[in-house]
C-alpha cells in the first residue's frame, strides 16, 4: 500500500499548486519553478540523475541571485541521485527542517470529533487573515507576516482551491488549517494547522484535519497529504495516514 502511496506522490504531487497572483511558474530543463513569490520554488522529478545536476543547480543561483531572492529546492527522501543534498550544500543551500510526507485516503479517515462547547470552528475569508498570522507569530515566536501574504495571494489567485478554517474562542483565533485544492484532482494538501499551546491537547487539531477531509471529498479528492513536523505526525498516523517518504527544503539566499 505504501509503494502505490508513494506512486501516487510521485505522479502527482512534483509539480506545484496554484502560484500567487502576480507569480508564475516556469520550466528549466526538469525543473518547474516559481517565480515571483516571497522566495523563489524549485521542485523536480524524483530521478536527475540524467541531467548535469551541478549545472542545474548553479544555474537556479544564478537566476534567483540575480533578482536578489531567495530559493527554495524541495527535495524528498527519495530522490535521485542520492548525493543530491551535498551538491546543493556545496552550492551554498542550507537545509531547513526534515517533514515526513504522509498520506491519507479521504474515504478512510474519520470524521470530526466534537471539540469543548467553547471553541468555534469556521471557514473564513481574506477578513480573518490578520487574525491568523498574529497567532501563528505567537505560536512560533517570529514574524509571521508572510504566512498572510502567502494566503491572500493564493485566495486572490484562486479562490476557489483554498478553504481556510479557524478555531476561535471569545473572538480569539486560537487555532488555523487550511485544504489547497490542486489542480490534478487528486490530491489535496494541508497546511498550517498551527495551534496556541493553552489549547493544545483538546482536539482541535483533529477536528481540523476532518473539515478539511469534508472539504476534499465534497470536491471529489481521493488523498490528502501533509508536510507533517515531528509533532503532528504520531497524530495524523493515527487518524489513518500513511508515512512515504520525507522532505526537505534547501534554501539558498543571496549575499547580504
Amino acid at each position: 500500500m505504501t509503494e502505490d502511496l508513494l506512486a501516487a506522490y510521485d505522479e502527482h504531487l512534483r509539480g506545484v499548486g496554484v502560484p500567487a497572483r502576480g507569480a508564475w511558474i516556469e520550466r528549466d530543463g526538469p525543473l518547474l519553478r516559481v517565480v515571483g513569490e516571497q522566495r523563489g520554488f524549485v521542485t523536480g522529478p524524483r530521478d536527475l540523475s540524467g541531467h548535469d545536476v551541478d549545472a542545474l543547480i548553479a544555474a537556479q543561483v544564478a537566476f534567483f541571485g540575480a533578482r536578489g531572492e531567495a530559493v527554495e529546492w524541495k527535495t524528498r527522501g527519495h530522490d535521485l541521485p542520492g548525493d543530491l543534498p551535498d551538491r546543493l550544500r556545496a552550492a551554498g543551500f542550507v537545509a531547513e527542517p526534515t517533514e515526513t510526507v504522509v498520506i491519507g485516503r479521504v474515504t478512510d479517515l474519520p470524521a470530526a470529533a466534537p471539540v469543548s462547547d467553547d471553541v468555534v470552528i469556521r471557514r473564513v475569508g481574506g477578513e480573518a487573515i490578520p487574525a491568523i498570522v498574529a497567532m501563528e507569530s505567537q505560536v512560533w515566536g517570529r514574524d509571521c507576516g508572510f504566512i498572510g501574504e502567502h494566503l491572500a495571494g493564493r485566495l486572490a489567485a484562486a479562490p476557489d482551491r483554498l478553504a481556510i478554517f479557524t478555531a476561535e474562542t471569545g473572538g480569539q483565533v486560537v487555532a488555523a488549517a487550511w485544504v489547497a485544492l490542486r489542480e490534478d484532482g487528486v490530491f489535496a494538501s494541508l497546511w498550517g494547522g498551527s495551534t496556541l499551546e493553552a489549547w493544545r491537547g483538546r482536539g482541535i487539531y483533529r477536528t481540523l484535519v476532518a473539515v478539511r477531509a469534508r472539504v476534499a471529498a465534497e470536491h471529489g479528492y481521493r488523498y490528502l497529504q501533509v508536510d507533517a513536523s515531528d509533532d503532528s505526525r504520531p497524530i495524523l498516523e493515527r487518524l489513518g495516514f500513511s508515512p512515504v517518504t520525507t522532505t526537505t527544503p534547501y534554501v539558498w539566499s543571496p549575499p547580504a
